[in-house]
Order: C-alpha cells, then structure tokens, then sequence
C-alpha cells in the first residue's frame, strides 16, 4: 500500500505532467464543438431510446474513454521502447510533444485547424471497424451501448490523433495513458449535457475570449514542454564535462 502510494506521489510531484494532463482535461473541454460533431449524433440517439435514465449513454461514454487510454498506454509504451533503444530520441519526442500542445492551442483558438488532416490518416483502420459499429445498431442494452463505445473511440479525429501523437511523445505508457483518460474525461460534459444550465456552461466555455485564454495557456506551456529537455540534456552534458577537470585536478594535486 506504501510502495503504491509513493509511486501515485512520485508521478503527480511533476508539476510539468499536472499542467499537461490539465491542457489534456482542457482540451477536451474546448474541443467539445468538433466532439459533437463526430459523436453527439451517437450519443443524443442513446439517450433518446434509453426510457428509463441514462445507463446506455454513460455505458457508450465509459466505452469510448476506455478505448482512448487503451491506445494512449499503447502509444506510451511505443514511446518508451522507442527512447530505451535510442536514448537521445527521448528529448526530441519531449520537443515534438509541446509542439503538438502549440498547435492544439492555435486549433481550439481557431487560430489554424490544420490537426483537422490527421483524420485521413485513420480513415483506413475505420473501414474495417464501421462495419462492426452497425452490428451494434440499433443499442438494445447497456452492454451494446459499451460494445459501441470502444469501437467508436477508434473513429477517425484529428484531435484524438493530435492527442495520442503528443502522448506518444510523452515516452511513458502510464502517463500517456492518462493524458488520454483526462482528455476523455474532458470531452463527457458536452456528450451528457443536458437542460439549460448545461447548455449555458457549454456556451460560456465555448465563447472566444475563454478559447483564447485557454490556448494561450496550451501554448505557453508547450514551449515549456518543448524546451524544457534540452535544458535538463545541457546541465546533464555539463556535468559530465566538468568530471574529468576535477579528476585531472586531483591527480595533478597527488
């Protein structure tokens, strides 16, 4: 229980890695409009056949944020072989994750949609899955509303692809994993809202000014995320460097 509890310590105590999984979280919250548009008709559909509560959507919801931090981990654990066999690699992916955090915020802005093209990279894969998906059609339980869940979650969008790239890049299949889980978590109020005061927080988040605010948070920190290893590889090669002076040092003194 101890050893656990200083590995939950170790990984949060990243103050870098709690700003990201928080862009991750806002991400998803932001992006919410584009999320609607690939999966609101799915889940609006749910609701209106679920007569009594709203089991079937929630099922299709776990099922879709399943699926997002299943490839997120396997993303990571790529990531992670990656940078075991080649060590340098791991800074460049560091890198290349804050750029895609850069270019997340210029999206959920409206700055530049140029992450909306990584959807045809996936359109190959979802041709052997949406055949599956209508299998499903129309969801008569819980357990379909599931099943439909973690296939959908494979659907060709630029935003999960940008997310699980930049996870991937992360090098580290648990906190890849999480990044994916929180940006699930933050595309569920737009997918269960429901009334009029859901709508208007939607609405508020949704307004320019707060798109703006949040992107400019989500690019500041990606120069972070981006700059950051280069730093800690410089001190590393510094340091390195001064061990052999102070060796001859010590020599020359003997």
């Amino acid at each position: 229980m101890n050893e656990a509890l200083v590995f939950i310590n170790t990984l949060f105590a990243d103050q870098l890695f709690l700003g990201l999984l928080g862009s991750a979280f806002l991400l998803g919250i932001m992006g919410s409009s584009h999320c609607l548009g690939m999966c609101g008709g799915i889940s609006a559909a749910l609701g209106f056949q679920a007569n009594q509560g709203h089991g079937r959507i929630v099922a299709y919801n776990a099922g879709r944020i399943s699926t997002y931090t299943a490839i997120g981990l396997i993303a990571g654990l790529v990531g992670e072989t990656l940078t075991l066999n080649a060590p340098l690699l791991g800074p460049v992916l560091r890198s290349l994750a804050g750029l895609l955090l850069v270019a997340m915020g210029f999206y959920i802005a409206g700055w530049w949609m140029g992450l909306i093209r990584l959807e045809k990279i996936g359109s190959h894969l979802w041709r052997h899955v949406q055949p599956l998906t209508q299998k499903l059609l129309p969801v008569h339980s819980n357990s379909q509303a599931l099943k439909l869940g973690l296939l959908w979650g494979l659907l060709p969008c630029g935003l999960i692809y940008s997310t699980l790239s930049w996870a991937l890049a992360t090098a580290n299949g648990l906190q890849s994993a999480l990044l994916m889980l929180a940006f699930g978590l933050g595309t569920l109020p737009s997918m269960l809202v429901s009334g009029m005061a859901g709508k208007k927080v939607l609405a508020f988040l949704r307004q320019q000014k707060m798109r703006a605010i949040a992107a400019i948070l989500m690019i500041a920190l990606g120069l972070v995320t981006a700059v950051t290893p280069w730093q800690h590889l410089g001190h590393h090669q510094h340091g390195a460097a001064a061990e052999p002076e102070t060796s001859k040092h010590e020599h020359h003194h003997h």
